[in-house]
């Protein structure tokens, strides 16, 4: 693998022409913005991929709070209620 010093890597990525003049024109950091875009479809990939994973044990405990309730609930200062 071919990376830098920072840690980045060079690739290439196919955007829409009239797009990517738009954002030349407003002096826009197309590398930066690409890489928050891509990392933020990362991170909603890895969620759903866990929340998937975990599907079961996420509805045996919820299923175990409806049933029984907040464990310390008794002790909340603030209630709801």
């Amino acid at each position: 693998m071919n990376r830098q010093k920072s840690g980045k890597q060079r690739t290439n990525i196919s955007v829409d022409a009239e797009t990517l003049d738009a954002a030349r024109a407003l002096d826009l950091n197309v590398s930066s913005i690409s890489n928050a875009a891509l990392a933020q479809a990362v991170r909603e990939a890895r969620a759903r991929n866990w929340a998937d994973e975990n599907a079961e044990a996420l509805k045996e405990r919820k299923d175990w709070l409806t049933a029984n309730g907040l464990p310390l609930a008794r002790h909340q200062t603030l209630k709801t209620e």
